[in-house]
């Protein structure tokens, strides 16, 4: 916000010494101008309507007394939408400064210049190019020749990925295969260079339809972000990412792995107030049921070889031979399990705990080639994090109030240990699928959920 302010007032001074006063009035109507058809567009994506569509004419079409006369109201419906939202505005308005009216209802992100300009952009190749389905019966390698690359190339070129276009290229070169790769990179794919039915899905996605996602998304996460304070743990679950960040800094980075899709992680937010050293797994009942008897109906010794201990429904713990395990397992099973810590233990070395009603949480995981995969909604809906040490060992120095006895306690793998917090950290589960990230590029991920436009957050208090 500061920057943009900044930009605009240099830019402000050089116009005023450069053109005559009457001149910089005129530009500046521009600008307002300018300002308030960005903001109309990208609202109108969201909640189209006959007010909407008749301020995108004028402000397009007008002439400047058509556009002087409505500037006032459509600042009015603007700022009201922005309300509507949750989204803060720059402010500053109600002045004899056209321009600096038309500023004061912009939204006060980082990402609203980056959005509405790639929206713009998108707007524009949706007006001046075809964007028919591309219909492809084979996947096509470094290589091949295929009468659709010429079409592809021009979708990879007009949308950033390719450099350098050569109209007539019907072959699958290396700068081809580059330009597939840093588009695969965009959408959250496989890297392989390869098109094949995932990466050809998104190459049809038409620009007016990825322009509708950067809208909606802008404003789920404006709306979100608005309201955090300077210290939380964030994952957003479609990116399949998690972010740490104090005092506005980003301190960590890392990928996880969030739930099935007949699992699904919730969007929610909630606090850490602890974690756990070498975590015992109780197993849920539900799990118990679909994934862990049917491997104990072939393998009676399952229980043995991952470390499980077997109690009922008193807190008993019940011995019995693999075959009588196995057949037990065939019918209704009266016990629950407990897996014990240690190196084969499914929650690995650390647990995160955070109150919710869905009995998610954050933990580390023994499987860690899972991370390299490129979908990695494969959980029963907790979340898997690859830097999980790296987690632990900040939460340890800045929230851990016994740190003496976390210290001693890094040698053993065989020995639960809670740790309590002086203050809880706030957690976030969010799902956005598209944005602009740091560095311009527009980012698209697969709706794994398939609830793109649904709304479900739980807040939960400390």
């Amino acid at each position: 916000m500061v920057l943009g302010k900044f930009i605009r007032i240099v830019f402000t001074l050089i116009v005023s010494l450069v053109y005559p006063t009457s001149m910089f009035a005129m530009d500046r109507v521009d600008a307002a101008i300018n300002s308030l058809q960005y903001q109309v567009q990208l609202v109108s994506l969201l909640k189209p309507s006959v007010r909407l569509t008749e301020y995108k004419r004028i402000l397009a079409q007008g002439t400047r007394n058509e556009h002087l006369d409505v500037v006032d109201n459509i600042q009015t419906d603007l700022a009201q939408f922005w309300q509507s939202e949750n989204i803060p505005v720059q402010g500053g308005g109600g002045t004899d400064d056209v321009y600096l009216n038309a500023f004061s209802v912009e939204p006060r992100s980082k990402d609203y210049l980056p959005v509405s300009n790639r929206i713009r952009y998108l707007l524009w190749i949706d007006q001046l190019h075809s964007w028919k389905g591309i219909v492809l019966n084979v996947w096509l390698e470094e290589g091949d020749n295929h009468s659709s690359l010429p079409e592809i190339n021009r979708r990879l070129k007009l949308l950033g990925d390719l450099a350098v276009l050569d109209p007539e290229n019907n072959v699958m070169t290396a700068d081809v295969v580059n330009a597939i790769e840093g588009f695969q990179h965009r959408h959250g794919l496989k890297q392989d260079g390869i098109i094949g039915p995932e990466t050809l899905r998104w190459l049809n996605l038409t620009p007016v339809k990825r322009a509708h996602l950067l809208a909606d998304n802008f404003i789920s996460k404006s709306r979100y972000l608005s309201t955090l304070g300077s210290r939380f743990l964030l994952v957003n679950i479609p990116a399949f990412e998690m972010v740490l960040v104090d005092q506005g800094e980003i301190k960590l980075e890392s990928r996880v792995i969030v739930g099935k899709p007949y699992r699904q992680t919730p969007r929610l937010s909630s606090y850490i107030s602890n974690m756990v050293l070498n975590p015992s797994w109780r197993v849920p009942r539900n799990l118990l049921r679909r994934d862990l008897l049917p491997k104990l109906r072939k393998d009676g010794a399952y229980i043995k070889e991952h470390n499980f201990d077997v109690y009922n429904s008193v807190g008993s713990t019940i011995v019995k031979t693999p075959e009588e395990w196995q057949e037990l397992a065939k019918g209704k099973f009266p016990y629950r399990l407990e897996q014990k810590p240690g190196k084969g233990n499914t929650l690995g070395r650390y647990k995160f705990y955070f109150k919710n009603e869905y009995n998610v949480y954050l933990h580390d995981t023994y499987d860690k080639a899972l991370f390299e995969e490129s979908n990695r909604a494969l959980s029963s809906g907790c979340i898997r994090v690859e830097k999980v040490e790296s987690l632990a060992n900040w939460l340890a120095s800045n929230l851990v109030k016994d740190k003496q006895t976390w210290v001693d306690l890094q040698i053993h793998r065989d020995k639960t240990q809670w740790f309590a917090f002086d203050n809880a950290l706030a957690v976030h589960l969010v799902y956005w699928t598209a944005w602009m990230d740091d560095g311009g590029l527009a980012q698209f991920r697969n709706d794994i959920y398939q609830q793109n436009s649904v709304v479900n957050l739980v807040s939960i208090k400390e």
